[in-house]
């Protein structure tokens, strides 16, 4: 049996322990792409479309091979001719119905047409990337204007042009579930009805290290090795693979340290296979390093979904139905797994936190002439989120409810759970009301009259607003973490998740030194090279300490059993006479004892090491939620809102750190505020991107952020031995409705019932003056 019982040497689980990988970030030892030195390595920059969709006529690209410097220019032609194949999704099927979803493959290069402003065209490679650039200006394309598709409704209209003819009417999933009997019967004995209509708008997640990567091929092996930014190596190198034509193992993947992710890293991209190509071709290193305007162009986006979306009450404001139709912009390719994200993510939780007896859904995803949709924190569930938390303070409004006291009469309760939704998910833990309660009382609503008060005696609107967020965590149901004892006297731990800022080389070593009995200074993580172990979930979906921590937790429990025949030898007793307590096996009632990494020594020594691997497949998901609690200002003249004051009580269940929880929680805090308040990227008519760098893209800083009050209300998780709930998307879910709903609650003296955002002062200003 594995003790945790205290005294413990270092570091374990609870424990607040100075994140260990800071030392070398703080100091500018990291090693960021752009910081590895390569041997003759050339530079590649690809020629991107002008132009949101066009045939093309063709190109010459022969003054570009001829200027200086250039060593190779490669175009759809090329690609073609090497084989090279188009990236396909990695789901290409609603998981819930087996019904196909309708594709384009994402060619390489395009072929011949283009579908996005930003789409790749050719790739320029020369020994410098000014001498790259130069050429690539030199690449002449000669395009075939065609009419843009840039919104779901144009997309959807019997007018708009056909964007893939292997995706009729432009609808890529289409699928409707839920008991519509039981919810149009609802409604039609409702007491009130609510409708919102509801535009999640669409956001780039502007990692702070570019996009890149490093190609080169490995001629004694016969392999590409890649040193790449990203957060799920495995999967992306099996694409990656893929598009390639060859098997995975003839693929590597590294990632040092990787400047974030936010979900835009999750999945492939075409210049993954077109750097590895271009690098054996050339048999020299090719580097690819985006600018920070490539990244606005071509890294994928997210949210973009529109919803109108209805909420059956009763007279005592019981919930009774909801149905919601809602249409996704997936820009110009469904790509991955994106098809899942509108099936499953953003269907298998609505309202879940509430007691509602029927629910529709009708959904549909779209192609347009933008760059591909992807994922961000809490993909699908933020956008459920967003239609439940915006629809139940609309409810309050217009019936004469509290809106937290209309929450509280519809929450779960705790001893409800586990609790099945109406759509058949589970649930396995919460305490929504208490929650909700503990969240309320830190931001003081108890006195927010008289802050609303003095407020207005400066001329100014104050308004509260919260909301209550709840995701499924888990993402890739597989994984696999390997155990070994080094002759040195330390633990290696292998895993195949990836940190990408979230600070596992502190928190793995917490759990694993604490079941061990061996401490967490004795723990080394070792991860980000796909040859380091067999498979790997990567980062998504605050996936990583439940499911590798779940593996360690096994693995742990199969070295125990493999040390106890080698410590009964070394004590001369039974096994059964002997327990594991403290990272040392015990004689029962003695003081006979042999630490664990002795036991390791031995078994080592007399060729029955303890080193072990396990992987494991994940039947559950684990649920982090919690309230938030936003007030705000506005100023009457300018529409200028003012974040006064952000309070979150969240449920992660057992917390392994609670300094780097809580600084994960902050970052989607930020994360969530920006889009609230700041960011958002469009269109023009013609497709053009009218934000697309830092000057007119708008990125939270300090000054946009209040102090958090942030804490913890856990509930243990019954999904996993450790009791964990990921922790790092909360604000992004909870944060925009929570500031929408503060806003609104500003602007009702002025009449004001619809919103959308951001909360620029523009836009604040119109909806004021009735714009809406």
């Amino acid at each position: 049996m594995v003790s945790t019982a205290s005294p413990r040497p270092g570091a374990g689980i609870g424990d607040a322990p100075k994140r260990r990988e800071d030392a070398a970030f703080l100091t500018g030892r990291g090693a960021y792409l752009d910081d590895l030195v390569f041997e003759a390595v050339c530079h590649a920059v690809f020629v991107r479309s002008l132009h949101a969709h066009a045939r093309i006529a063709g190109i010459d690209v022969e003054a570009a091979r001829a200027a200086p410097g250039v060593l190779s220019v490669l175009t759809a032609e090329d690609v073609a001719a090497a084989g090279l194949n188009p990236l396909m999704p990695t789901v290409q099927a609603n998981p819930k119905t087996g019904e196909p979803f309708a594709f384009l493959p994402q060619p390489l290069l395009a072929v011949d047409r283009v579908r996005h402003v930003g789409e790749a065209v050719a790739l320029v490679i020369a020994e410098t990337v000014d001498q790259a650039l130069d050429a690539a200006a030199l690449v002449q394309v000669d395009y075939a204007p065609l009419a843009a598709v840039i919104t779901p409704d144009q997309a959807l209209a019997s007018t708009a042009p056909v964007l893939a003819e292997a995706v009729p009417g432009n609808i890529a999933v289409r699928w409707k579930t839920g008991d519509v009997e039981a919810v149009d019967a609802a409604f039609v004995g409702a007491a009130h009805v609510v409708e919102v209509a509801l535009h999640n708008h669409r956001i780039v997640t502007n990692p702070i290290e570019p996009r890149g990567l490093v190609g080169t091929w490995d001629a004694g092996e016969g392999r590409y090795v890649l040193h790449i930014a990203t957060q799920n190596l495995h999967a992306i190198r099996d694409v990656t693979a893929a598009a390639l034509d060859v098997e995975p193992g003839r693929v590597r993947f590294i990632a040092p340290d990787v400047g974030g992710g936010f979900g835009t890293r999750n999945y492939p991209y075409p210049e993954y296979p077109l750097i590895a190509w271009a690098a054996r071709r050339l048999g020299r290193p090719v580097k690819w390093i985006a600018s920070r305007g490539e990244d606005f162009l071509s890294d994928h986006q997210a949210r973009d979904h529109h919803s109108v979306s209805r909420l059956a009450l009763d007279e005592n404001g019981r919930f009774l139905a909801l149905k919601a139709e809602s249409t996704a912009n997936l820009g110009a390719y469904l790509i991955a797994s994106m098809g899942v994200v509108e099936t499953v993510l953003y269907a298998h939780l609505a309202g879940t936190v509430y007691r509602i007896p029927a629910i529709a859904l009708d959904i549909k995803a779209v192609l347009t002439n933008t760059t591909p949709n992807g994922v961000t924190r809490a993909p699908g569930y933020a956008e459920a989120n967003m239609v439940i938390e915006r629809l139940i303070d609309a409810a309050a409004r217009q019936c004469g409810f509290d809106a937290a006291d209309l929450r509280r009469r519809n929450m779960v309760p705790a001893s409800a759970m586990p609790f099945t939704n109406a759509l058949g998910e589970t649930v396995d833990s919460g305490a929504f009301a208490e929650t909700l309660k503990t969240a309320l009382a830190r931001a003081d609503v108890d006195d927010f009259p008289k802050r609303r008060r003095e407020s207005e005696a400066r001329g100014r609107l104050r308004g509260l607003g919260h909301a209550y967020h709840i995701k499924g965590t888990g993402g890739s149901p597989h994984e696999n973490v390997e155990i070994r004892f080094e002759g040195d006297g330390t633990v290696s731990l292998f895993t195949g998740t990836q940190t990408i800022g979230q600070g596992h080389h502190t928190t793995f070593p917490q759990i694993l030194g604490e079941l061990l009995g061996v401490g967490d200074a004795t723990v080394r993580l070792r991860e980000g090279d796909t040859d380091l172990i067999a498979t790997g979930g990567g980062h998504g979906s605050s996936r990583s300490t439940y499911m590798a921590g779940t593996a360690i937790v096994r693995a742990v429990e199969e070295i125990i059993a493999k040390a106890l025949p080698i410590a009964g030898e070394a004590l001369e007793a039974a096994i059964g006479d002997i327990v594991f307590e403290q990272g040392s096996f015990t004689v029962a009632g003695t003081d006979r004892s042999i630490g664990l990494l002795d036991v390791a020594a031995r078994g080592r020594a007399s060729g029955r090491p303890l080193d072990t691997y396990h992987a494991w497949t994940r039947e559950w998901m684990t649920f982090p939620n919690g309230a938030h609690v936003a007030e705000i200002e506005v100023d009457r003249e300018t529409g200028a809102v003012e974040l006064l004051r952000y309070t979150a009580v969240d449920d992660y269940g057992v917390v392994i750190n609670p300094m780097i929880a809580q600084g994960q929680a902050h970052g989607a805090m930020a994360q969530g505020i920006g889009q609230a308040l700041l960011e958002c990227t469009a269109h023009d008519a013609a497709g053009q991107p009218l934000a697309a760098s830092f000057m007119d893209y708008a990125m939270p800083r300090a000054d946009n952020l209040p102090s958090f009050d942030h804490a913890f209300n856990p509930t243990r998780c019954s999904t996993n031995p450790l009791g964990v709930k990921g922790c790092g998307e909360a604000g992004v879910v909870a944060g925009p409705p929570a500031i929408a709903n503060a806003i609104l609650d500003a602007l009702a003296p002025l009449g004001v019932t619809r919103f959308a955002g951001p909360a620029t002062p523009e836009r604040v200003w119109r909806a004021m003056r009735g714009g809406g």
